[in-house]
């Protein structure tokens, strides 16, 4: 298996491979896993009974997924990674904010991932948790160098693995004694059920970053539907599925969440430990390699907007390296408080990343209608300037707008008292920029095309108008 060649640049049409199915086999593989099933298994702990836990996890999943695979479909069609594609929107240079917000979410999911992973090499070697965290890191790193075709050969093998080996799982949860009135739908709390849909909108949201960069390589003549179809179904059946096993777990297992990885095995009895430490190790990689991939984009996008790097396997490496580094460090120094500080780090994600993904697929689906010039997205001077300052500007707004309306464990807004702690952020967070966006950039759009048209047709546009 070769490295790959391609970093943040456009991937010719002779160089476009791939099956659209195997997008199904990516995004479920890379849901499949210990990471997905913490975060659902937060319903509980936010107080909802089991009910209305599944019912918030269906509901967040279908709405942040139509968010997340619509970013998918823009790869065959512009044949760039995600986040660079974000200059046609801020700007060359205004694309950094955005993008040093993104490798913070990157680097934050490699270490929460890694603390999971390290739990479970730690309770089936003996292994101590920090050399763990070190094992599981160097092993994503070494993958993660291969890059794209190698990445997605082994999340189809992952996929296949996943799926047998949970279908055992599945069937040994549900034969689980549960607390009374956990089917009760008469137990319902609106605030904890808000907060739920929104961290599982916002786990798929936080997808909507790099989402692009696996689809990028196939033919540009993919159809958009097929493209967003099997990113969709992928990402929410693997996610549903796993996010049901972490509530069903965490309500029927007192104490599940303070080590999900040996509670997860003991289900399967010692004879299959190994084989279910093995798969749960293997679907913290599986994630891992995609956040450092993600992460190595994104800190090369931003560093190829200041200075003169080269995508050399030299650099590289480096860049992959100190990404890691950097996230293990985290992983070993916060592991202690590992869920809150998990919980409080997908809160605080959503409520920078869901303005963005507003703004882009706003530009991307009503405004310019997937049509770009990928030579300005690369060049300062271009047509999309260093700075967009409608998008910053709308981006910013929509940041502290949703202030008011956030619950978290550091700070609670004043909307959100209000409303006994309902969490609206990501929703003001995707109605706010929207709005701010389209209608000052329609014009601008319109403008610049009205400009571009020769003197003599100017008059005729007149008229029609």
């Amino acid at each position: 298996m070769k490295i790959e060649k391609r970093t943040t640049e456009f991937v010719p049409e002779e160089e476009r491979h791939g099956n659209v199915r195997n997008l199904f086999s990516i995004w479920f593989s890379s849901n499949m896993q210990i990471t997905t099933l913490v975060t659902g298994a937060l319903a509980i702990e936010f107080g909802l009974n089991l009910f209305w836990s599944i019912v918030a996890i269906i509901i967040g999943n279908l709405v942040g997924a139509v968010f997340m695979a619509s970013h998918s479909a823009q790869g065959p069609k512009l044949g760039i990674p995600q986040m660079i594609q974000s200059r046609a929107q801020f700007g060359v240079i205004g694309a950094v904010i955005p993008l040093i917000i993104v490798i913070l979410m990157y680097i934050g999911f490699f270490a929460g991932s890694s603390v999971l992973g390290a739990q479970a090499i730690s309770s089936a070697f003996s292994l101590p948790l920090n050399w763990g965290i070190i094992l599981l890191s160097t092993i994503t790193c070494a993958i993660t160098l291969f890059g794209h075709d190698f990445i997605h050969r082994m999340e189809r093998y992952f996929a296949i693995i996943f799926a047998i080996v949970f279908v055992f799982v599945t069937v040994e949860v549900f034969r689980l004694q549960l607390p009374s009135g956990s089917w009760d739908p008469t137990h319902f709390e609106l605030a904890p059920f808000l907060l739920t849909i929104s961290i599982v909108a916002t786990w798929q949201l936080t997808y909507a970053p790099y989402v692009a960069d696996y689809s990028r390589y196939l033919p540009s003549d993919t159809p958009p539907s097929k493209t967003f179809g099997y990113t969709y179904a992928g990402t929410v059946v693997g996610t549903v599925w796993m996010m049901t096993l972490g509530v069903i777990l965490t309500a029927a297992i007192p104490k599940f969440l303070d080590n999900s990885s040996a509670g997860l095995v003991k289900l399967l009895g010692p004879q299959f430990a190994i084989v279910m430490y093995m798969v749960i190790i293997l679907g913290v990689v599986g994630v891992n390699v995609l956040n450092l991939y993600g992460a190595f984009m994104s800190v090369t996008t931003t560093l190829e907007t200041f200075t003169q790097i080269r995508a050399t396997s030299k650099a590289r490496f480096w860049l992959v390296f100190s990404t890691a580094i950097v996230g293990t460090f985290l992983a070993v120094w916060g592991h202690g408080n590992f869920l809150e500080n998990f919980e409080n780090l997908i809160l605080l994600l959503s409520y920078f990343m869901v303005p963005w993904t507003a703004i882009n697929l706003i530009d991307y689906y009503l405004l310019r209608h997937g049509e770009y010039s990928i030579q300005d997205i690369f060049d300062l001077n271009g047509q999309y300037g260093k700075f967009n300052w409608i998008a910053i500007m709308s981006y910013l707004i929509a940041v502290i707008v949703e202030i008011p309306f956030v619950n978290t464990t550091i700070f609670v807004g004043p909307i959100a008292k209000a409303l006994n702690g309902t969490d609206l952020a990501w929703i003001v967070g995707l109605i706010i920029p929207s709005i701010l966006y389209y209608y000052p950039m329609k014009k601008k759009i319109n403008l610049s095309f009205y400009n571009q048209v020769p003197e003599e047709e100017k008059s005729f546009l007149e008229f029609r108008e």
